[in-house]
């Protein structure tokens, strides 16, 4: 017994980030709400002086944020906020529905009342916000919409595949959700997944899931 806790004195790492750590979840958290937005030259210099952080440490940010995919590193130019094309945007979104109509199966078929209860409430924000062309708003709720869902299918492995996917996606939602038809489109999308979840429907959920990230017309992909 003493042994074990002299190993684990010596084993535990005391979970303070670094500054460097601090520096990119709050560059992720303004790229995530768009107030940095998808192709805008992130200057070193400018960044150091708005954060009071080192140079090296915006840069190990960047680098960290460059291997999330959200920041690329672009020649003779420097740091931008990635862009997604149009061909990434369909593979994006053919991955996503596949993990995605999974995880509403899942979710559908588990048929817990409490993420029900969450699903619903972000609905409702959603809503809300929309209601108030409330663009970071609605970007959180929707967030929080999500999160409930593949958090409700209880798969580990499910939402460790989805969060990169969904880190990417959020640059095309930022746009998209900006378009008013586009949002009201959007909420009838989500709408139903969350009645077929509630209803404990596997298969509608499933199918309502895969619906929604299908390509819009002219081929453009559906970006919500």
């Amino acid at each position: 017994m003493e042994r074990r806790s002299e190993l684990q004195s010596t084993l535990r790492i005391e979970d303070v980030p670094t500054v460097r750590a601090m520096v990119a979840q709050k560059l992720r958290e303004a790229i995530m709400s768009g107030t940095l937005k998808p192709g805008q030259r992130l200057v070193e210099r400018e960044l150091c002086e708005m954060m009071g952080v080192s140079r090296p440490s915006i840069r190990e940010a960047l680098r960290a944020l460059e291997a999330d995919g959200l920041v690329n590193i672009v020649p003779h130019r420097g740091p931008v906020v990635s862009t997604i094309s149009l061909e990434e945007a369909r593979q994006l979104y053919a991955a996503r529905a596949v993990l995605e109509g999974f995880a509403g199966r899942e979710c559908a078929r588990l048929h817990d009342p409490e993420v029900a209860r969450r699903i619903g409430e972000a609905l409702a924000r959603l809503k809300a916000a929309a209601a108030k062309q409330d663009l970071v708003g609605s970007l959180e709720a929707k967030t929080d919409f999500y999160a409930a869902l593949i958090g409700g299918c209880r798969n580990a492995f499910i939402e460790r595949m989805l969060k990169p996917l969904h880190d990417r996606i959020q640059l095309l939602r930022i746009t998209s959700m900006s378009q008013p038809k586009r949002i009201n489109k959007s909420l009838r999308e989500v709408t139903a997944i969350w009645r077929a979840i509630q209803n404990g429907d596997p298969d509608l959920a499933e199918r309502c899931w895969r619906r929604s990230h299908q390509c819009g017309c002219g081929g453009r992909a559906r970006h919500d």
